[in-house]
């Protein structure tokens, strides 16, 4: 490969919105084994927060998807594959991002989220109590008492 096709892929690598329009990658090769690269983030991006068991497998893939990254890399900088070779890895370089960038957006659920929740149902049960003690339970006409 000569000098100006590797700096030409590695700035199409680098460049801030490589990932735009692209596709997760249906199946990557990660250290000699198959992934279903795909299905495996559709299938957590479903959800609408990364779980208390997945979280562990979801960072452990986020690693491994990291490791391959650099070591593609490396291999464009390297020199030492043909340029064909070298756009092969660049757009699955770009694959890997673009799966980790929905990896990283997938939020878990932590103790502000879960006590945002315990007090917007302690609200609701408290309003409930409040309309049933004072007497002013909706009636099915759409009238509504404000407090």
């Amino acid at each position: 490969m000569k000098e100006y096709e590797r700096k030409g892929l590695l700035e199409r690598i680098n460049r801030e919105a490589s990932t735009i329009g692209v596709d997760i990658p249906d199946e990557v090769e990660i250290q000699g084994e198959p992934v279903a690269l795909q299905s495996f983030v559709f299938e957590i991006e479903r959800r609408d927060s990364i779980p208390a068991g997945e979280r562990d497998r979801v960072e452990r893939a986020k690693r491994n998807l990291r490791r391959e990254r650099i070591e593609r890399v490396e291999r464009i900088e390297g020199g030492d594959v043909s340029y064909e070779r070298g756009e092969a890895l660049a757009a699955s370089v770009i694959g890997i991002d673009r799966a980790l960038e929905a990896l990283e957006g997938l939020q878990a659920p932590g103790p502000d989220a879960e006590a945002s929740r315990q007090e917007a149902a302690d609200r609701k049960r408290w309003m409930t109590f409040l309309k049933k003690a004072l007497g002013r339970e909706e009636s099915g006409s759409g009238s509504r008492t404000r407090f």
